[in-house]
């Protein structure tokens, strides 16, 4: 349990660092502007290519991965219909809460917790492969296609080649499958490529940390931008459906059971990952939504993921 806390105090202290940054007006829109940008064009994938690259491929492929992504699906799906056929949201907003509701902070709090508290930080693979390669290239691929306005000059067949091309010109798309190629071919990077990877990727998670930080103090107080109902929404479906879900899939479809299993769910019990509030700043969308989701959903997934552990150990 010692691994769950000290993963949550490591990113609170970053976000509250950002905060004060911002409070003391030494960072400002502007730099949280800059900070997001550099993690989503820079160092996000150059993260992607080293978590990846020296990944395991069989606990990649393992059961564990059908559990993550049927968990991710049914949340995924289910958000897409209220926003869609309830709320009548646009589809980039759809898209943001999509990502408010099933993507889960694998990363900087899902790599302690698997390393600390569930005793191997290759548990965590799984459900990164599912979000890398399947939630996050297709959301982005929807961001991309309703947010960017061609140039009004540009010829039909040069408009689809765009379209066409545009989930490969993604860098964080371009990232991930980076790095699974790497997994899969057991290929390792010189250290002259491995060594300014890991710096860059290293800026990743503080960027993201530090900035949403900022938006805490200069934007409106948690809970006051959108519907409580739309948030309460998100909250149920990544804090109770997602692990809901993933258990159900790890003990009655795949056969999961003891440690295993507890590994899939905590996982899935996981609070929205910082980095769709990156994707919120990078196509404006969503932005006070997802400042909202992460911030209670952290708050929220400590006592569920100590209460599963209590249960399922």
């Amino acid at each position: 349990m010692s691994g769950v806390l000290a993963g949550f105090a490591t990113i609170g202290m970053i976000i509250l660092v950002g905060f004060i940054l911002a409070h003391l007006e030494v960072l400002d829109a502007t730099a949280q502007r800059v900070l997001t940008r550099t993690a989503f064009f820079v160092a996000s994938p150059a993260l992607m290519v080293t978590v990846l690259g020296r990944s395991d491929v069989h606990q990649l492929l393992s059961a564990n991965l059908i559990a993550s992504l049927g968990s991710v699906f049914v949340v995924a799906t289910t958000y897409v219909l209220l926003a869609r056929l309830v709320w009548k949201r646009s589809p980039a907003d759809t898209v943001i809460g999509t990502f408010s509701a099933a993507y889960v902070n694998a990363g900087n709090l899902g790599l302690p917790i698997a390393a600390y508290a569930l005793g191997d930080a290759a548990l965590i693979a799984p459900m990164l492969l599912a979000q890398l390669l399947v939630l996050q290239p297709s959301g982005l691929t929807v961001l991309d296609a309703v947010t960017h306005v061609p140039h009004p000059g540009m010829s039909r067949g040069r408009r689809l080649l765009l379209r066409v091309t545009r989930p490969l010109r993604n860098p964080l798309a371009i990232g991930s499958l980076v790095g699974l190629a790497l997994a899969i071919s057991g290929v390792k990077l010189p250290v002259a490529l491995s060594g300014p990877l890991g710096l860059l990727g290293g800026m990743a998670v503080p960027s993201m940390l530090l900035a949403y930080g900022i938006s805490l103090r200069l934007g409106p107080r948690p809970g006051a931008g959108e519907p409580p109902v739309h948030v309460a929404t998100i909250l149920a479906l990544k804090l109770l459906v997602q692990p809901l879900v993933a258990y159900l899939i790890g003990a009655y479809v795949v056969g999961l059971s003891g440690h295993a299993l507890l590994a899939v769910t905590v996982i899935a019990a996981l609070p929205t990952a910082q980095n769709v509030f990156t994707f919120a700043m990078r196509y404006g969308r969503g932005i006070v939504l997802t400042r909202d989701a992460i911030f209670f959903s952290t708050l929220l997934s400590l006592p569920v993921i100590i209460l599963i552990t209590w249960l399922l150990a």
